[in-house]
């Protein structure tokens, strides 16, 4: 017996449509190159990304064709995430921080036809556009408002896509191997909008009456598809632009009473380190919450500002192949009166999975491991908005299991109530004697000193133990500390056989496209020569 339920398709149109009607009054604010505010309502907002979507099909773009973006975050770049899908194309957001070579693969292998682009980053366009078959560029304070203005908004229509069309385009960040492409369908993306939704953060789920600043560029991860969420449920957006600076950003948050913010943790480092020094500058009295994700948060940091500031870090984790938010972390609710150090260890993880998402981690037989906080596995991930493939790239099938799930490369353990705790990346992960050594668990630790800014830890070669731990520190501006110090810092927390062999100084740590440790550049400068300090 079947159901007798509409057959009602899950599209990015309808999100559109709901925006429009009932929160077309709401704010959308855009901090501009020369530092003023642009702002807008959501209503001008649907009436633009219509025009969009007419103007594409009058260029001669066919259902399915892809439509590159090179932007920052702001509202034109907001409307190109609704005009294109809503018009039945695909968005292809394009890295902005990778090599121009990697971004003329990839622009040439996902076959963009045309590109929405800021004209402060035409210069990077013209080292790759030869490369690939882009046929119109559209520069967003010039050629793009004039394409705009050539259509009429009453033209627009939904395309009545299919839900299972392509919305949206990305591409992992080629850390092993070219880059490859993730495509998320209409239905994964409004799943994935929906799914986030719920996950109710701290128990102050996004709403109406918020404010949310996504600090995680639009052109990453669909900026965690904070800006579909805030939509649907008719929340302020609030963008920075290209200014992604502590005191900017901290600037914003109070000005526009931010309520939500997200973000990886090298910009959580450096914004704590400001409020530090200038704890009574800024008044952040209306931020409920930061979402923290792209890698672990050091325990240190979500402590630091809560303990210190009285504002809430919450932890997240996924990927581009999981659309990208796959779990958040939570505090089981028999542990709401547990001492701060329990409630913190808790709230460090990256917690339990979204609902209709499935984690599990599995020994070399093929057994899940225990939940017992202890035992490390590579986890694996099955999910309606969990990529089943990559785009147009042979050779990739090992990354997903015979029965279907997909391997994350993140080597993770459970704790008895089911919650993850990122241990390291699988080829970052530590292989000491046959025992292995969490680089993300050191790294937490040694930032949690109080004259370390920043710390990554490496595997380096060793002829006894097969690898070794090194670390690599940066200290806080005026502050000092010894490598035996810090040795002596982290011995009451790891066994001996943990701490690292060395610990080094250095001015900076060299970090991705997406702002993460890009430990491929430490283990070229550390593992080919004796570690020596630089201080």
């Amino acid at each position: 017996m079947d159901g007798l339920m509409m057959d009602f398709q899950l599209t990015l149109p309808t999100i559109l449509r709901r925006v429009e009607a009932y929160f077309g009054g709401k704010e959308v604010v855009t901090r501009l190159p020369d530092k003023s505010f642009h702002r807008y309502t959501y209503a001008d907002m649907a009436r633009r990304t219509k025009q969009l979507a007419v103007a594409l099909e009058r260029l001669g773009l066919e259902r399915g064709d892809r439509v590159g973006t090179l932007c920052w975050n702001h509202y034109q770049h907001l409307e190109a995430y609704f005009g294109i899908p809503c018009g039945g194309y695909v968005l292809h957001t394009l890295n902005i921080r990778l090599h121009p070579n990697d971004i003329g693969y990839i622009a040439l292998n996902a076959g963009d036809r045309a590109l929405i682009v800021d004209a402060s980053l035409m210069p990077l366009v013209d080292q790759f556009l030869g490369r690939t078959k882009i046929e119109h560029v559209f520069v967003v304070e010039d050629s793009y408002e004039e394409l705009l203005a050539s259509a009429d908004p009453d033209e627009w229509s939904d395309p009545q896509l299919d839900e299972n069309e392509a919305a949206a385009m990305c591409y992992t960040s080629g850390t092993t191997g070219l880059p490859k492409g993730v495509v998320y369908s209409h239905r994964s993306t409004m799943l994935h909008t929906l799914g986030t939704a719920a996950a109710n953060p701290l128990g102050l789920g996004l709403s109406e009456q918020d404010t949310i600043l996504p600090v995680v560029p639009m052109f990453h991860a669909n900026a965690w598809g904070y800006p579909y969420i805030a939509a649907m449920q008719g929340a302020t957006q609030v963008f920075p632009g290209p200014h992604l600076d502590a005191e900017s950003l901290l600037q914003d948050f109070v000005q526009e009473r931010v309520t939500w913010t997200a973000g990886v943790p090298t910009i959580w480092l450096a914004i704590l380190q400001l409020l530090d020094a200038n704890p009574d500058k800024w008044d952040l009295s209306a931020m409920k919450g930061m979402l923290v994700g792209g890698s672990a948060a050091p325990r240190a940091m979500i402590a630091g500002f809560q303990d210190r500031h009285g504002l809430r870090v919450c932890h997240g984790w996924g990927m581009t192949e999981t659309s990208p938010v796959a779990s958040m972390a939570s505090l089981p609710g028999e542990l709401a009166r547990a001492d701060h150090d329990t409630q913190f260890d808790y709230i460090a993880m990256q917690g339990l999975p979204l609902p209709l998402v499935e984690l599990r981690a599995r020994d070399a037989d093929g057994n899940e491991i225990p939940h017992d906080g202890e035992t490390m596995a590579e986890l694996e991930v099955r999910g309606p908005w969990v990529a089943s493939a990559y785009y147009d790239t042979p050779g990739t099938s090992e990354r997903w299991t015979e029965d279907g799930w997909f391997r994350t490369g993140d080597i993770v353990s459970f704790d008895p109530h089911g919650h993850i705790q990122i241990k390291d990346r699988s080829k970052d992960v530590i292989k000491s004697g046959g025992e292995w050594i969490s680089s993300v668990d050191l790294e937490n630790a040694l930032m949690a000193h109080p004259s370390v800014a920043e710390a990554a830890v490496i595997a380096m070669p060793d002829e006894k133990w097969q690898e070794r731990p090194l670390g690599v520190v940066v200290l806080r501006e005026g502050a000092t500390a010894t490598e035996e110090q810090l040795r002596e810092f982290l011995a009451p927390h790891f066994a001996k056989w943990w701490l690292p062999d060395r610990i080094v100084f250095a001015h900076e740590i060299p970090k991705t496209a997406v702002g993460k440790f890009k430990k491929t550049a430490l283990r070229e400068q550390y593992a080919q020569q004796p570690a020596t300090s630089t201080t």
